[in-house]
Parts: C-alpha cells; structure tokens; sequence
C-alpha cells in the first residue's frame, strides 16, 4: 500500500510533489527576465544611436 501512495505523482522519486512545479516556475522566471532585459537593453542601444544621429535635436 506504502508503494501505491509514493507513486501518485507519477515522478518515481522522493521529491515533493510541487519539486517539478517550482523548477519549472523558475526556469520560466529566468526566460522572462532575460527577455525583459534584451528588450530594455536594445530599446536603450537604439535610443542612443539616435540621439548620436542627432533624431532628437532640434532643427535649425
């Protein structure tokens, strides 16, 4: 009987049923946060290069 209840999640192992779910929680934490951070990091790029272009200076 011992047998049948430590297998109901299915893993096999003696983790704790939501092990999985917190791994995966931060796997999905970590793409968020990259991606967060290569968009900011581009939009930044591309804000100075147009301001080096002169974009943002007033015509004279």
């Amino acid at each position: 009987m011992s047998d049948e209840a430590g297998d109901r999640d299915g893993s096999g192992t003696d983790a704790p049923p939501g092990a999985a779910r917190r791994a995966s929680a931060w796997m999905i934490l970590g793409v968020v946060s990259a991606a967060l951070l290569v968009c900011c990091c581009s939009a930044a790029v591309g804000l100075l290069i147009s301001w080096s272009a002169g974009l943002f200076h007033t015509p004279t």
